[in-house]
Parts: C-alpha cells; sequence; structure tokens
C-alpha cells in the first residue's frame, strides 16, 4: 500500500511484483498520468480514498491530509487498520479495535521507513533505513 505522495508515474512500477493499492496525495497534481502509472503496474488506484478488504480485514487506505477524513476512517469503527502517511514520520497506534499507522516514508524522510502488517495478527514490522 502506498500512502500517497506519489510524485512520478514511475513510481507505481516499483511496486509491479506486488498486489498494490495507492492513493494520492497533496503533492501528487497530475492525478491522470499517476493513475495511469499505477494502471500500468497492476496496481490499483483509489484517489484520495481507498476502501477495500485483504485477509478478511477491512482496509482505509488515505493520505492524512485531510485531518477531518482521517479522523472519521479513525474513530469510525468500521475499518481493521487505517494507513496513511502525509507527515512522512513512522507512527502506530490503536484506536479501539483500529490499527492506524502511518508507515513513515523512503523519500523526503529521515529515517526512511516502511512498515510490514502480519493482517492475521495486526502485528507490525517496521523497517528503518
Amino acid at each position: 500500500m502506498h500512502c500517497g505522495d506519489i510524485g512520478s508515474a514511475a513510481i507505481p512500477s516499483l511496486f509491479d511484483r506486488w498486489p498494490s493499492h495507492f492513493v494520492f496525495g497533496n503533492v501528487d497534481q497530475e492525478e491522470a498520468e499517476l493513475r495511469e502509472g499505477v494502471v500500468e503496474a497492476d496496481g490499483t488506484c483509489h484517489g484520495r480514498f481507498g476502501e477495500f478488504e485483504l485477509a478478511s480485514r477491512k482496509i482505509a487506505l488515505l493520505h492524512g491530509d485531510d485531518l477531518r477524513k482521517l479522523h472519521v476512517a479513525i474513530t469510525s469503527g468500521a475499518y481493521d487498520l487505517v494507513c496513511s502517511g502525509h507527515t512522512h514520520q513512522r507512527k502506530e497506534e490503536r484506536q479501539g479495535k483500529t490499527l492506524v499507522l502511518n508507515p513513515g516514508a523512503i523519500y523526503r524522510a529521515n529515517p526512511h521507513s516502511v512498515a510490514v502488517v502480519d493482517l492475521a495478527t495486526m502485528e507490525v514490522t517496521s523497517l528503518a533505513f
């Protein structure tokens, strides 16, 4: 899952080995071009908000620059996992049954980080480099 600020239509191809989901962030001005890059990489583009199920878990995916939308997703109780980006800072917390995760960022961040969620256990492994 990519939490937005894709930045370039070339980026989605870096994920083409895996089933991937993308949302747009506040720096993603060329949405048509970015959507085309996601489709070419066999990913799923959700626009500004993604809602889907994986491994029987309900997931919300959004960039997080719309704080109201982020708050509603987190507090609704409708999701097992809410993933967002925007701050480029890793953060993990629980709100009731919901795991709220910002995996950090590979670019424009220090340290660079990604996160892996085991959907069976909802355990998070974070990798910083």
